[in-house]
This record gives structure tokens, C-alpha cells and sequence, in this order.
């Protein structure tokens, strides 16, 4: 069940303490983790963050009782104002099941993250309302372009700033859509088909992306979703970066065309728009999209508009 009224979570402010949380694998360059954290000080902000005590299989940062227990403690510190995921990996679907979702729900913070955080990102918003932030974790801070890290930067500050102009995007199909962004990592989404965190697709703005999926797997995840009626109903659909797992442009441009072409014909019966090549995913560019917060695809100046003053507000922005 989708809340009528989502919940907007406080603004960060400088001076404000982040959490640093381990919902999913374990760190693997401990210089990368703490260049992110380098760049989170640079932004105000101060960081709490504790090192999981390496309980459970060695793809994931601990076992599950001692992740849950590491979000739960984070989210009922009054000075931790948002909590942001070290990494990806996998390990999310795991915990879901064990959030207090009426804990989170009353005590409203940002949470960030992407791919595996898809799970995370979309079973919150659907159960408790609150608006996540599809973003960057610690270890893909640093590598990130700047224009990324600037509208991180603002986003986490309360604004919104519309997207226009944006590089690289396709206007696949040029009609206008309003509705609730959800989505994220597609392979992972395709996981929580049938769970109760899965999202609410009828009259929403559907956004995917992925990593080194080879196309025939990506053809697969999104004709599932197709027979699953979940593609009918969309208000736009926003594909993102899709690239091969390493640095071959070529290579990505030929998988992301394959994917265009494959929407396009499964979705040739309805109307709504539809891009490719909107900033976001695994590679340097990775706009944030905050999850469950309406927005509208104006196609004829390929501009995204984020709506948060249809939001229910935490704090006073």
C-alpha cells in the first residue's frame, strides 16, 4: 500500500551528524570508504559511523541481527539526521523483513543509497511513506562528477532543483507523465516482484538502471516485468545508465540501444514518455532521484521536475 501523503524527511544542515550504515556487502577499499567520508566532512556534515563486527558469510558486512541492530541504533539517535549506505553489494532483501517500519515512519531521516539499496529505497517509501534518496553511498562518492555531487549536495540541503538540460538524454518517447518516482537497480527490483515491498507501478514514474548484466539477462528482467502487467500502467519510464560492468563506451552505447529497443516494443501499446540515457547508475554520473516524491518528464524540453511541495514536510524548509 503506497501512503497518499508522503513524508519529506528533514533537510541536512552543516553541523549535522550523518550515520554511516552496513545494510549489505562488506568494504573492499578501505581508501575509497574513507575518501567518502572525506567528502561528507567536506560538506558540514559530521559522521557517526562504527565498523560491523565481521559476523556472517564474507559477502556481507555482518550478519543480519547485527545490521539490523546498526540501523535501528543510528535511526533512534536524535543526532544522526540521515543515515547513508557504505556500499552496495547484496544483503538488503535479507533485513527488510526485520525493519520496524513503524519506528522509521515516526522518526523521519533521510536514507541513501542505490542498487542493492533498491530494496531499501522502495519497501520504506511503500510501507512507512517516507521519501528515500536514490544516491550515492560512501565508496561511490569519490567517484563521482562534480554536477552529481552538487545536486547530492542540494538535495540533502531540502532542494529540488529541477533537471533541464540534461547530457546525453534520449527522448525515446515525447509525451508529458506526472507521478511518484520509484525504481532503482533493475535486477534487484525484480526481486521484490510479488514481496510486500514491492512498489506501487500503476501511475508512476518508473526509474531503472544496472551493471555488468549482459543483455540477454537485462531482456529477461524487464519482458518479466512486462508479463507481469507492471509496464502497462506507468505515468513515464526513465531508463539510466546501463553499462557493462567496465569502461568501454562503445560497448555501452550498443547495450543501451538494445535496451531502448526492447521498452519500445514492450511498451508499444501505451502512450506514456519514455528516456534513455538519463544521468544515473553505476558510472561517474549518478543523479539523485528522491523515491516516492512526484515529479513530472516535460519531453518537449527533456526537463524533470521534482514536486516536493506535494509532500507532507518534516521540518520547516
Amino acid at each position: 500500500m503506497t501512503i497518499v501523503e508522503p513524508i519529506l524527511p528533514p533537510r541536512l544542515k552543516a553541523g549535522d551528524t550523518i550515520g554511516v550504515f552496513h545494510p549489505a556487502g562488506p568494504i573492499q577499499d578501505l581508501a575509497i570508504f574513507e575518501s567518502g567520508l572525506h567528502i561528507l566532512r567536506e560538506f558540514g556534515l559530521q559522521v557517526r559511523h562504527h565498523h560491523p563486527d565481521d559476523s556472517g558469510p564474507d559477502y556481507l558486512a555482518a550478519g543480519d541481527e547485527e545490521r539490523v541492530r546498526e540501523l535501528h541504533t543510528l535511526w533512534a539517535d536524535d543526532e544522526v539526521k540521515g543515515l547513508i549506505t557504505a556500499r552496495g553489494g547484496y544483503g538488503c532483501l535479507r533485513i527488510i523483513n526485520h525493519l520496524d517500519q513503524d519506528f522509521l515512519r515516526s522518526h523521519p531521516k533521510w536514507l541513501i543509497g542505490f542498487s542493492d539499496l533498491t530494496v531499501l529505497l522502495n519497501g520504506i517509501f511503500t510501507k512507512t511513506g517516507l521519501i528515500t534518496l536514490h544516491g550515492p553511498g560512501v565508496t561511490s562518492l569519490p567517484r563521482i562528477e562534480n554536477v552529481s555531487l552538487d545536486h547530492f549536495r542540494e538535495q540533502l540541503g531540502g532542494k529540488f532543483r529541477n533537471y533541464t538540460n540534461i547530457s546525453g538524454l534520449e527522448i525515446l518517447r515525447p509525451t508529458m507523465g506526472q507521478g511518484r518516482l520509484i525504481g532503482g537497480n533493475l535486477t534487484t527490483l525484480s526481486h521484490l516482484i510479488g514481496t510486500p515491498w514491492q512498489p506501487q507501478f500503476t501511475g508512476n514514474i518508473l526509474f531503472l538502471e544496472d551493471t555488468a548484466e549482459p543483455g540477454y539477462k537485462l531482456d529477461r528482467m524487464l519482458t518479466h516485468l512486462s508479463c507481469c502487467g507492471l509496464l502497462d500502467n506507468l505515468s513515464g519510464l526513465i531508463l539510466g545508465v546501463f553499462d557493462p560492468g567496465h569502461d568501454d563506451s562503445l560497448e555501452m552505447i550498443r547495450l543501451s540501444e538494445q535496451i531502448w529497443s526492447r521498452v519500445l516494443e514492450l511498451t508499444g501499446s501505451t502512450s506514456y514518455p519514455i528516456w534513455g540515457g538519463f544521468p544515473a547508475g553505476h558510472q561517474r554520473d549518478n543523479y539523485p532521484l528522491p523515491i516516492g516524491m512526484e515529479a513530472v518528464m516535460d519531453s518537449a524540453t527533456g526537463t524533470l521536475e521534482f514536486l516536493p511541495q506535494n509532500c507532507l514536510r518534516a521540518d520547516v524548509y
